[in-house]
């Protein structure tokens, strides 16, 4: 081994799901949505004067900002724009978690929680969901350097009520409470008016779901303007202009067509509600979703059978090698037509192992 080799800053990577590179494939498995961005939004890709990428962007992204705080009834002081909300997350680890007691989280979420933890230093526990997957509240009630809840949560697709997540934001006054909304949009109740309650909360939103804008990346926070503050002054250490001119101009038109952004969670959900009953039809149990994905296991099938079988058909779903969940495919929610033959392959699949 190399002398340097010696210092340099070893962690376990998120790994996301695959993004495969052949034709004709039918891609459920990274949780984006199966729809175009709001017209807006490809009118305005047309008309960006490009001249203007000489110059920096705004670093404060005073318009889209000014945008987002005025849907989401809040003010300007009260939001924070990042790369998609995986920046936005990142950033706020580095910001609030630097206390000598373990953050919590739990055991099942969204996998990048612990690679940060890992990356910047923090200490960390995470406190086991109970056998339905749901998450005792009770396990956060004990002292800790910040607590990091997904809701809904990914992968189990199960939102928590917010009467359970008050009650974990106000035992914790003194840390701060992240709660990761990205697929809010596709169910439930969102915590964000808490954020005028209470000063330790902290919510996180993307466009990359609901808003059909993984590809741009824009992930923003809502909470007290201390928070914000924070966050900022962190950021403005770290790189000053990480949101690019493009993505400004794009995130301001996404926002701006709120028709065409409910008209589109309508579809995704209708298609949820009948692809989870279809499922259960043919033997799998479905996990009740609050999100633009599911989460099934077969009675008979093991998952990863499942999950080989339907990539051999270029079909991609998302399969987790983990304790207690590996019995799982985790289906995002795609076109009507892409369900169809999604199921179609799974009626296929069921059969071959029916006849051996």
């Amino acid at each position: 081994m190399s002398e340097w080799m010696k210092n340099v800053r070893k962690t376990e990577p998120y790994i996301p799901g695959e993004q495969p590179k052949a034709d004709n494939v039918i891609k459920l498995n990274t949780n984006e949505n199966p729809y175009p961005p709001a017209p807006g939004v490809k009118k305005a890709c047309r008309e960006i004067n490009t001249d203007k990428f000489r110059l920096y962007p705004d670093p404060d992204v005073t318009e889209l900002t000014a945008v987002i705080a005025d849907y989401y009834g809040v003010n300007e002081s009260e939001v924070f724009v990042g790369v998609g909300s995986d920046d936005v997350l990142a950033m706020s680890f580095l910001t609030f978690f630097n206390s000598d007691k373990p953050i919590l989280f739990p055991d099942i979420t969204y996998s990048f929680y612990d690679v940060w933890a890992e990356l910047f230093g923090i200490p960390y526990k995470r406190p086991a969901l109970k056998d339905d997957f749901r998450i005792d509240i009770n396990d956060y009630m004990e002292p800790n350097g910040g607590i990091v809840i997904a809701n809904p949560n990914a992968p189990t697709s199960l939102y928590e009520p917010v009467s359970d997540i008050e009650k974990i934001i106000a035992k914790n006054s003194s840390s701060v409470v992240i709660v990761d909304e990205a697929y809010i949009d596709f169910g439930g109740e969102s915590v964000l008016p808490l954020i005028h309650r209470y000063d330790n909360l902290l919510v996180v939103r993307t466009f990359s779901k609901s808003r059909s804008m993984a590809g741009i990346r824009i992930g923003f926070a809502m909470g007290n303007p201390l928070l914000i503050n924070a966050l900022k002054d962190v950021k403005s250490s770290f790189n000053s202009y990480t949101m690019n001119m493009p993505a400004i101009i794009l995130g301001i038109e996404a926002v701006k067509d709120d028709v065409y952004f409910k008209n589109t969670l309508e579809k995704i959900i209708n298609t949820r509600n009948r692809v989870k009953a279809e499922l259960e039809e043919i033997g799998f149990m479905v996990l009740d979703s609050c999100s633009n994905f599911l989460f099934a296991s077969h009675e008979n099938i093991p998952a990863r059978v499942i999950f080989e079988k339907l990539r051999s058909e270029n079909i991609y779903v998302r399969y987790f090698d983990k304790p207690r969940i590996d019995n799982y495919i985790r289906i995002t929610v795609g076109t009507d037509s892409e369900m169809d033959a999604f199921i179609e392959a799974l009626k296929k699949i069921k059969k071959s192992v029916d006849i051996c």
